[in-house]
């Protein structure tokens, strides 16, 4: 599990080609946003995370188990990282951000996703 890396993920891949096959450019992981969102679309004040089920704990998935063996330890940090994203979106969001997450188990239906991100990139136009 150490190897799974914060960045460049496969779910995140697949946001960013379909943003990119929507026209929507981007900057990513800006460091200087609380969370430290995954996509950042500046001009509309629009930020996305893309969340790993297991790690970030997605209500009613089957990928968000819990491992057998150090089950305290384990419950803690997920608990520990729930609270931290609900904490960052919510600095996000009084900064005047829009947030969208999204599911790892999402990007697995591309049309599905697309639909998702072009609803709310419409919104994009909607609010200007």
């Amino acid at each position: 599990m150490a190897k799974i890396g914060p960045r460049d993920t496969k779910p995140e891949m697949v946001v960013r080609r379909k943003l990119h096959e929507l026209g929507r450019r981007f900057r990513l992981h800006r460091r200087d946003l609380p969370g430290t969102p995954d996509i950042v679309l500046p001009a509309a004040r629009k930020v996305i995370f893309v969340h790993g089920c297991f790690w970030h704990r997605h209500e009613g998935c089957r990928k968000s188990t819990t491992p057998k063996t150090r089950v305290q330890f384990w419950q803690e940090k997920f608990a520990r990282n729930i609270d931290r994203d609900r904490r960052k979106e919510a600095e996000l969001r009084q900064s005047g951000w829009d947030v969208l997450t999204v599911w790892e188990c999402e990007t697995r239906d591309p049309d599905a996703l697309e639909v998702q991100l072009r609803d709310w990139l419409t919104a994009i136009e909607d609010d200007n």
